[in-house]
């Protein structure tokens, strides 16, 4: 491996690390704590999610069951479409969901607070044409 390829990996098992913990204090696991940030963007389809997610309705199935059971989301049928489900944050997941974006992107940011402003440009411009070059998606 190269060192950029080193770097990335590196930098990766740096920001799943800290996601991981993050979630664990929030007790959530790393998918849930997904989920509801997902949702902190508005109400999403179930077919929607479990494309986003890369599982089977069944798995997502599983993960909505656990998220209502806990009072963070709910699903509810759309309007005009008896089979389609949609999903929403309940207040409580709401809240869970803001108190764990605030605190993951505080951690987040506290990797590249040491770097130069000029720095910190240059990584930005970096990882948006990354992620613009590979399709995007969290």
């Amino acid at each position: 491996m190269n060192d950029v390829a080193i770097g990335l990996v590196q930098l990766s098992g740096l920001v799943q690390g800290l996601y991981t913990r993050v979630s664990q204090r929030h007790d959530l696991t790393p998918v849930q704590a997904k989920l509801l940030c997902v949702l902190l963007e508005g109400p999403r389809g179930m077919a929607e999610l479990a494309s986003g997610f890369g599982v089977e309705k069944a798995a997502l199935t599983g993960l909505m069951d656990r998220a209502e059971k806990r009072g963070l989301a709910r699903r509810t049928p759309v309007p005009g479409n008896r089979r389609a489900l949609a999903v929403t944050l309940t207040d409580e997941g709401r809240r869970a969901a803001t108190a764990f974006y605030e605190e993951v992107h505080a951690e987040l940011e506290g990797l590249v607070a040491t770097l130069t402003p000029e720095g910190r440009t240059h990584f930005e411009q970096a990882m948006a044409e990354i992620i613009k070059r590979c399709g995007g998606g969290c």
